[in-house]
């Protein structure tokens, strides 16, 4: 690799670094598959500028993690960081998807699982059985 390749992925790490001011781990246990809409609020002064670029991208239609970190060209962890910001700031809200959606249209909403009892139950396992591998993970 060239110098310019290697100072342009320095310069890559540093940018990625900063834009999660230094922060290695999200705040919200989110899967690369966790499916993410906008929400209402709007993300706080001195957030980074992907953070407008994950709020349009999910302004279009629901968006993955995943689709998130390669649209913006950042790791996986990075994009999580971002979007556990923007859940914080109820900008984003996380999707139920239609396998809980009721047949019902008079259900009470109360009826279907909360996304983020869903998400608290999952981290609860985790610190539970540590060395358990996920199901979507195995594979």
């Amino acid at each position: 690799m060239s110098a310019d390749g290697d100072a342009a992925e320095d310069a890559l790490f540093v940018r990625t670094y900063t834009l999660t001011r230094g922060r290695t781990t999200p705040r919200h246990l989110l899967g690369v598959d966790t499916v993410l809409d906008a929400g209402p609020g709007r993300p706080g002064p001195g957030q980074a500028e992907e953070c407008e670029e994950i709020l349009a991208l999910c302004g279009e239609h629901r968006r993955s993690v995943a689709e998130l970190a390669g649209r913006l060209g950042r790791p996986v962890t990075a994009a999580k960081i971002l979007v556990s910001d923007l859940l914080d700031a109820h900008a984003l809200v996380i999707s139920v998807t239609d396998a809980y959606a009721t047949s019902d249209a008079d259900a009470d909403a109360d009826e279907r699982p909360n996304p983020h009892l869903l998400a608290a139950l999952a981290a609860g396992l985790k610190r539970k059985w540590p060395n358990a591998v996920a199901y979507s993970q195995a594979g």
